[in-house]
């Protein structure tokens, strides 16, 4: 029982899109991508607050694209990284978000792009995970979000 309430707790205390004012239900490209990046930060083993933190800060900067977060370049996402207190992660992450970028508008151009593009969740999961850095975890955060209309489920 004690270890049914524990995942029950955690379960409760997931942050949201909503808890970080994203409104998925909009299906727009802006909106998709910051929660995008928010469970990028969430993907680590790291303090939920601190991913939080660490996600009000890029958009404070206004890192909240893929063009500004490669525009800001390695030592600027090192600095805003360090600001939100991500400081175990900052160097690692603040690499794999710029090849995540890079990727992204390479490969699909926008994010709305390879979530239209799929079929069913089961497929943006996979594309995501193709992202060098995006695991299962960060995939599986990414989609609990993400209405059944951004798919064609």
């Amino acid at each position: 029982m004690s270890a049914k309430r524990s995942t029950i707790e955690k379960r409760e205390k997931q942050i949201s899109a909503a808890d970080l004012g994203i409104d998925l239900t909009s299906m727009r490209e802006d909106a998709s991508f910051r929660w995008f990046l928010a469970c990028v930060l969430f993907g680590k083993p790291i303090q939920q607050e601190v991913a939080r933190r660490t996600y009000q800060e890029f958009v404070k900067e206004g890192l909240t694209t893929p063009e500004a977060i490669i525009q800001a370049g390695w030592d600027k996402l090192v600095q805003v990284l360090d600001e939100g207190h991500y400081t175990r992660y900052d160097f690692s992450t603040a690499t794999k978000l710029l090849d995540i970028m890079k990727h992204l508008q390479e490969t699909y151009g926008t994010l709305l792009s390879l979530i239209e593009g799929c079929h069913s969740k089961e497929e943006i999961s996979s594309r995501l995970q193709e992202f060098k850095g995006i695991g299962p975890k960060t995939a599986e955060i990414f989609l609990r979000d993400l209405p059944d209309s951004f798919s064609h489920t």
